[in-house]
C-alpha cells in the first residue's frame, strides 16, 4: 500500500509496450464498487475470495504488467497463482508508504485494534500491516526494490533490465540481463 504498484506498473508496461492490469480496478469493474464499499458491506475474506479468483483469472490471460493489491499474497490461492510468474515486490519504508496514503479511505487503514493494542492510529496499522506481510512479501518476490524517492520511470527501467525484458529499443548497459 503505497509503494507505488500502480503507478510503477504504468510506467514498466510502457517501456515494455504492453498492457496494464490493477487488480482492484478489475474487482471494482466486477463488482461494480469499490474495494472500500467490498469491504464495508461483505467484510475482508469476501474480499479476498474475490481476489483470488480476479488473480487468477488475470495471470491467466493478461499478458502485460498486473499490478496486485498490497494484501492479495497474503492468501495462499493467490501465491499459488503467482508460481511460474515473475513477481517484483516494490518495497517503500513506512514514512514514505504511509505519506502517499495518508489522506486516502482505506479500509484497513481505519482507526481500531491492532495486535492486542485497544487502538492504533492509521499510521500505526499501517506500520504493522508492513511488518505483518514482508516476509511473506519476500518469499514471494523473485526481485524487491525500494521505491522511496524514486521516479517511477527509473524503477520501471531498473525492473525491465534485472528481470531480463529490456524493451529492444533501450540502451545496453555491460553486466546487466540483456
Amino acid at each position: 500500500m503505497g509503494a507505488g504498484k500502480s503507478t510503477v506498473g504504468v510506467a514498466l508496461a510502457d517501456l515494455l509496450g504492453v498492457g496494464f492490469c490493477d487488480t482492484d480496478h478489475e474487482i471494482e469493474a466486477r463488482a461494480g464498487r469499490s474495494v472500500a464499499e467490498i469491504f464495508a458491506d461483505e467484510g475482508e475474506q469476501f474480499f479476498r475470495t474475490m481476489e483470488a479468483q480476479v488473480v487468477a483469472d488475470v495471470l491467466a490471460t493478461h499478458l502485460g504488467v498486473i499490478a496486485l493489491g498490497g494484501g492479495a499474497v497474503m492468501t495462499p490461492a493467490v501465491r499459488a497463482s503467482l508460481a511460474g510468474h515473475r513477481v517484483v515486490h516494490l518495497a517503500v519504508t513506512p514514512e514514505a508508504g504511509f505519506a502517499r496514503v495518508r489522506s486516502s479511505q482505506r479500509p484497513l487503514l481505519r482507526p481500531g485494534p491492532v495486535a492486542g493494542t485497544a487502538e492504533a492510529t492509521p499510521e500505526d496499522r499501517y506500520r504493522a500491516l508492513l511488518t505483518e506481510r514482508a516476509t511473506t512479501y519476500h518469499q514471494v518476490a523473485d526481485i524487491t526494490t525500494d521505491t522511496t524517492g524514486r521516479a517511477p520511470a527509473v524503477l520501471a527501467d531498473e525492473i525491465a533490465r534485472v528481470l531480463g525484458v529490456r524493451p529492444a529499443s533501450a540502451p545496453r548497459d555491460e553486466g546487466l540481463p540483456q
